[in-house]
């Protein structure tokens, strides 16, 4: 089989050859394009801490997002691939001065949970770090969340707890 190729390519005319060698790049070229359209573009983390407890950083994916102060804090990092069916969380909840006079140690969590759906638009990974440990993510195109209104409750308190 292959030696029938040989002869063929050899009896090609040297015109013949260059165009099938500038076919081969260009759908070389268009399949890269094509793999790289299909794949989700890259987001920025947007953590939102309706704790009393300081976020001393944490990660999606092993993707960094910052840290947070307690009680309404929130801060962007950016840009990250971030995909798959599940998303791994890992946060280190930090403390206040006064927590630490308190005794309370700084803690490290992690929690796996399912990629929210997102559309081809959406550059925003919105994380909710909530009491009692949990976690809430929600894709936007921007860079209030999407899950404010379901949170109203959180908001509320953190605008509470900072003004006392």
């Amino acid at each position: 089989m292959f030696p029938s190729l040989a002869k063929r390519w050899k009896r090609l005319s040297g015109r013949q050859r260059t165009l099938i060698h500038w076919l081969a790049l260009a759908a070389l070229v268009a399949s890269y394009f094509i793999w790289q359209y299909s794949r989700m573009p890259g987001a920025a983390l947007y953590g939102h801490n309706h704790t009393d407890r300081p976020i001393f950083s944490y990660f999606v994916n092993d993707n960094w997002g910052g840290n947070t102060a307690a009680n309404g804090g929130g801060g962007v990092t950016c840009c990250w691939r971030i995909e798959g069916k599940t998303l791994k969380v890992d946060w280190i909840k930090s403390r206040t001065g006064e927590q630490a006079r308190q005794g309370i140690k700084q803690e490290t969590l992690s929690i796996e949970i399912p990629n929210p759906p997102r559309k081809r638009t959406d550059d925003t990974l919105h994380v909710h770090f909530l009491p009692g440990d949990q976690i809430r993510m929600a894709w936007s195109d921007k860079h209030t969340s999407p899950l404010k209104e379901e949170l109203r409750e959180f908001y509320a308190g953190d605008q509470e707890r900072r003004s006392e």
